[in-house]
């Protein structure tokens, strides 16, 4: 985002509670820039997912404004923890989806469902079904098809915990990679703080419950991460900042 320019989307003031009381979100300030990779990281049950729906429209706030530049919501794509695929469909009508829910047929969304495919490395399994793919290759086919309609913002929640490490790193890459290629805005939701300094141009740190953003971190690693970023001395500093940034609102409990 240049200066001056308007946020893609701004929270102001934003409460978020629930039928039953609880109070997931209290005062939530936070701004997120068009083109930026913007990591949400805090403690479990801090209001970081809940957020990432408000975002989406997956609810209402209770107080406070979502406002967006252009005066609404634009196209969204989103990618949950779980790759939520339809077992019964093969990879390509899995990634087919959106275009069809956007009345798109199948012979005119051919091409973008290949080049969504090849994005992720996955031409190959076009015709594949879900229970034939391993835990990150669905997860490709989830981003795959969370991109297809190429939407100008990505939410992710969590989208490679429950992955191996090196599967996770691969798909760190192949993410970064994709989304430059594509200019997409990004918010990413994680629990890894190294994850978050490998991928982010910036990271807010939210508090416990009631979430709020405590302290944002810029990321001023290089503009293209290469695995050699992870083992460099900014890399342990920015770990090392964004830890000590993460215990402290660990510990802001509301009294």
């Amino acid at each position: 985002m240049t200066a001056g320019a308007m946020p893609l989307v701004s929270m102001r003031g934003v409460v978020k509670t629930f039928a039953n009381g609880t109070e997931a979100l209290a005062g939530l300030d936070l701004d997120v820039r068009e083109g930026e990779f913007l990591s949400l990281l805090g403690p479990s049950g801090c209001g970081k997912s809940t957020a990432l729906r408000l975002i989406a429209g997956l609810g209402d706030v209770s107080g406070g404004r979502i406002a967006w530049r252009d005066g609404a919501r634009p196209e969204i794509g989103f990618v949950f923890q779980e790759p939520t695929l339809m077992p019964w469909a093969s990879v390509a009508s899995n990634v087919f989806l959106p275009l069809r829910l956007k009345g798109a047929s199948r012979r005119e969304a051919d091409w973008r469902v290949r080049e969504a495919l090849e994005g992720v490395g996955l031409s190959a399994f076009a015709d594949a079904y879900p229970r034939e793919l391993s835990g990150g290759m669905r997860m490709r086919v989830s981003i795959a098809r969370a991109l297809v309609t190429r939407p100008p913002l990505l939410l992710m929640d969590e989208p490679f915990a429950a992955l191996d490490e090196i599967t996770r790193f691969r798909l760190n890459d192949d993410l970064l990679s994709l989304s430059a290629r594509l200019r997409t805005t990004v918010i990413f939701v994680t629990h890894s703080v190294f994850e978050s300094v490998y991928l982010s141009s910036r990271i807010a740190v939210f508090s416990a419950r009631p979430g709020r953003v405590a302290e944002t971190i810029e990321i001023d690693g290089p503009p293209v991460r290469t695995p050699d970023f992870r083992h460099s001395a900014a890399f342990s500093e920015f770990g090392r900042r964004v830890s000590a940034a993460l215990d402290a609102a660990s510990g802001a409990q509301a009294a």
